[in-house]
């Protein structure tokens, strides 16, 4: 058999790729091709071959003539669209109706977007044919894509002069229409839009929107808003220039979200603030009758919402609001501080007296029209001070809340506002605690516990504006006592929540004296339970008495220099109870205050039989008419020298008697003023239907000037006190400072008091110095602390 032979194949060389029609035949073909594109007419024709066609003739080093050929094709078809699609679109211009411009605009909006439609179409079927040469040509050549090369003639032959000009010239003129109330075509302007901002001169730079369309808009508005914003000051009042100018932004806003590119937003705005808001806050303020201070008085609280969110827009906004909030507050203290001097001036000029509220206030005549009537429209006016800083405060406090957003720092500058006008009035820690107590005394009609509790947490409010703390504590003090010594407190809850209000505000330390008071109070109670058990099995005084003991660092002792001659009676019944108190407690020493005390006692008439609640002072002055026939008078020395009470107090005593509603005692000759000539009889024929009368004192409820300057003076002697304390508990701490460091701090520490001034401050150093509490150091800019014994009077303060 045979052997089969195994024969090599041939390698065949590589098959050369040529065309064997002509470049210029197969060129024509393609570029054919591409016309009919260009008519839309690419349905007829065949994808694949296309392809292929210039695949080839890129395989075949003709990516040259490919490349440079569709340019031009292209070129020409934006050229044909330019000249039949937009330039007959241009508006005339002759027509001054704006919604004839409206529509004119719009069709040339339109007809820009179409020729973009038909030209991003057909590129796009290029660019699939063409996709091996910008695979393989143009990154070899460094030259654009087929598809930016597409951008880059429309670019060029479309938004060109004057197409360009007219396309800008239609968007300004849209946009104007609209801002005057009409609508448009937001779609055409839109649509118009989308196209500028996808054509940029470089890849990397701005779009022509950020370069020629955007500048355009924003120089426009700002001439329009210029004017808009002078036209609608001269037409508007502030609360429709507000509504307006809201509007305005709104409408800008929507504007920009709808049709505009969102970065024209910003600068946008800018222009509205500029134009509408930041030069004009001040004249939107203060415009006459309509302004913010009308808004509040109104309550127009939306209009007020509406000025706020529209101010902080600005950064000049919410400074100027602040300011003008602060200015409206002030201006409204000072009318209110403003009314009550003028009354001041009456009750200086006075005598001061007025009828404690549930004595003789209700009484009528000519007493009633004479001695109460200054006094207690003076006290009418002081508590009517108070009300009305509360009620400013409240009105305040809801503009806040409910137009102001609750803002922190317009809060602020309102509590700011409040504190100046609080202590321009120097009467506003007496008027507090006036209207404090007002509140505070039994039987006040038409309140609730609820709501009196209330009215006292605003008064808390009003409180802490006041920097003079430590004098209120002084009235307060007085009307406390006042009140627990006559038995008026509305309720010893109601105190001792009042006192606990004063303890969060101020510390332990400011309400320690007057929860003595109540601690008193509560032992005195129980002392005299004491008493009366200790009487049943001893034999009692004719007359029955009731004791507050009172320790004298507690309670105010103002009324300590009033002293009268007690009757034989009553002197046995206070040395019964001294007797007691002292077995009891050893070491301490009991002083009667006369002057503080009150009694009942039955008067017989003529008519019948009367029970008289009285002071003290004014039963020892009845009791001498006791066994005085009803002819015989006393005379006003005779009644002095034996009561041995004062003139001041003799002459309030005898006025309550013989000069208010109730007259149990006649005066000769009749008149309205107790005089030391006077002379006095028993009124027998005195009648009233009531069987129990009380007798109120005449008495001063807001001070003098005598009694002002007097507790003034007191308040400073204490601040003196309370001012070295400070220095030497500071330098005992410290033992070296710098004479700033030291003011300052003294300063800091005494502030939740009263506000020292830094001189007063040096006097007390000086004065430390010179008892060897402090020395100069050598740089005399600072001090070492030297004493080791501290005065008794320093001691309650350290």
């Amino acid at each position: 058999m045979a052997a089969v032979r195994k024969v090599k194949p041939k390698i065949k060389p590589p098959k050369k790729h040529t065309l064997d029609p002509p470049t210029e035949e197969i060129w024509s073909r393609l570029a054919e091709n591409i016309r009919e594109i260009h008519n839309h007419n690419a349905s007829n024709l065949s994808f694949e071959e296309n392809y292929r066609i210039a695949y080839k003739m890129v395989l075949n080093k003709q990516g040259a003539l490919v490349y440079d050929g569709v340019r031009q094709l292209v070129a020409e078809n934006v050229d044909r669209l330019a000249k039949n699609e937009i330039i007959p679109a241009f508006p005339s211009g002759a027509n001054d109706d704006p919604m004839q411009q409206s529509q004119e605009g719009e069709l040339l909006l339109k007809a820009l977007r179409r020729v973009w439609d038909d030209h991003t179409g057909n590129m796009s079927k290029l660019r699939d044919i063409l996709k091996y040469m910008d695979r393989v040509y143009t990154k070899a050549h460094d030259v654009p894509e087929i598809w930016e090369v597409g951008l880059a003639l429309f670019l060029k032959h479309i938004i060109r002069p004057p197409i360009q000009q007219h396309l800008i010239s239609a968007v300004l003129s849209l946009i104007q229409i609209e801002r005057d109330g009409y609508v448009i075509s937001r779609s055409a302007v839109k649509e118009c839009v989308d196209v500028f901002l996808q054509l940029g001169v470089d890849h990397d730079g701005p779009s022509i929107y950020k370069r020629d369309l955007e500048p355009s808009v924003l120089e426009s508005s700002e001439a329009f808003y210029s004017n808009e914003g002078k036209r609608l000051l001269e037409s508007c009042d502030a609360p429709e220039y507000l509504r307006r100018v809201e509007a305005r932004f709104d409408s800008e806003q929507d504007r920009t979200n709808h049709y505009l590119y969102s970065q024209t937003a910003n600068p946008l705005r800018a222009i509205l603030e500029n134009h509408l808001l930041t030069p004009n806050l001040l004249t939107i303020i203060n415009m006459p009758n309509s302004g913010m201070d009308i808004m509040i008085d109104l309550d127009k609280l939306q209009d007020l919402n509406r000025l706020y969110r529209l101010f902080i827009m600005v950064p000049t906004g919410l400074p100027t609001l602040r300011k003008a909030l602060k200015d409206s507050i002030a201006q409204r203290g000072r009318v209110i501080n403003q009314a009550s001097l003028s009354a001041d001036g009456d009750q200086d000029s006075g005598d001061g007296g007025a009828t404690e509220p549930g004595d003789s206030a209700k009484g009528k005549g000519k007493a009633k029209a004479r001695a109460p009537g200054i006094g207690s429209q003076t006290l009418t006016l002081a508590l009517k001070w108070v009300q009305d800083v509360l009620d400013l405060k409240d009105k305040f406090d809801h503009v806040w809340k409910q137009a102001l957003r609750s803002d922190r720092d317009i809060d602020s500058s309102m509590n700011e506002a409040f504190e100046d006008f609080v202590n321009l009035n120097e009467k506003a820690p007496e008027f507090i605690s006036l209207f404090i107590d007002e509140n505070l005394k039994k039987g006040l009609k038409g309140k609730t516990d609820i709501e009196v509790d209330a009215v006292l947490d605003k008064t808390i409010t009003v409180f802490r504006y006041v920097s003079e703390k430590d004098a209120f504590e002084r009235y307060y003090k007085n009307h406390l006592a006042k009140r627990l010594l006559l038995g008026r407190s509305v309720s010893d809850d109601a105190e001792r929540g009042m006192l606990a209000k004063l303890k969060v505000e101020c510390g332990y330390q400011f309400t320690q004296k007057l929860e003595g008071m109540f601690n008193d109070m509560k032992i005195s109670a129980d002392t005299m339970q004491a008493y009366r058990n200790h009487l049943e099995n001893t034999s009692a005084p004719d007359i029955e008495i009731s004791v507050i003991v009172m320790t004298s660092t507690f309670w105010p002792m103002s009324h300590s220099s009033a002293t009268c001659a007690l009757p034989e009676s009553l002197t046995k019944a206070c040395k019964s109870f001294e007797q007691f108190y002292l077995s009891r407690h050893s070491g301490r020493r009991l002083t009667w205050q006369s002057s503080l005390g009150n009694a009942d006692v039955r008067v017989t008439f003529k008519s019948r039989k009367h029970d008289l609640n009285v002071s003290t002072f004014a039963l020892v002055i009845l009791l001498l008419f006791e066994d005085l026939p009803d002819n015989e008078f006393l005379t006003y020395k005779e009644i002095k020298e034996a009561t041995s009470i004062v003139d001041v107090e003799l002459q309030r005593h005898l006025q309550s008697l013989a000069c208010a509603k109730y007259k149990i005692l006649k005066k000769h000759p009749p008149g309205r003023d107790v005089d030391s000539t006077d002379s006095f009889s028993f009124n027998s024929d005195f009648t009233c239907p009531m069987q129990k009368i009380k007798i109120g004192t005449i008495a001063s409820k807001v001070e003098t000037v005598d009694e002002r300057k007097e507790t003034r003076d007191k308040i400073e002697e204490e601040r003196r006190l309370q001012t070295e304390a400070c220095i030497v508990r500071i330098m005992k701490d410290r033992k070296h400072m710098t004479h700033n460091e030291l003011v300052n701090e003294v300063t800091r520490q005494l502030a939740s008091r009263f506000q020292p001034n830094p001189l007063s401050i040096k006097k007390r150093i000086e004065g430390l110095i010179d008892r060897e509490y402090l020395e100069r150091c050598e740089d005399r800019k600072s001090y070492n602390y030297l004493c080791i014994y501290i005065a008794p009077e320093h001691l309650p303060y350290i």
